[in-house]
């Protein structure tokens, strides 16, 4: 049986055995990038404040903050709160209110 060169070369074509996992790579990977911490304004900070003194023990929140230099997102029930050192809790994450950027109930 003889095999023209072109069907030949075809066999070394690159074979994408995995449709789409590149693409998922590269997503995580610029997820994974460092992200600058930002600073909020005054109005932003005296709003969030004002979210996280609402909050109690129980609540289900969405929570955005600063950890290991990039933005992390927690969906979860609150299982601790410290108002006074203004810290809480959810999914086993101690979370500083001076980290967090958006905190939402849901």
């Amino acid at each position: 049986m003889v095999v023209n060169r072109i069907e030949r070369a075809k066999q070394f074509l690159p074979f994408d055995a995995l449709k789409g996992l590149q693409e998922a790579l590269r997503k995580k990977e610029s997820e994974t990038e460092k992200a600058e911490r930002v600073e909020l304004s005054e109005e932003s900070l005296e709003e969030l404040e004002n979210k996280f003194n609402r909050v109690k023990k129980g609540d289900i929140v969405c929570i955005k903050y600063y950890k290991n230099e990039k933005y992390v997102e927690v969906k979860g029930s609150i299982t601790k709160m410290d108002y006074i050192k203004k810290r809480i809790q959810i999914n086993n994450e101690d979370i500083s209110i001076y980290d967090v950027i958006f905190i939402k109930s849901i």
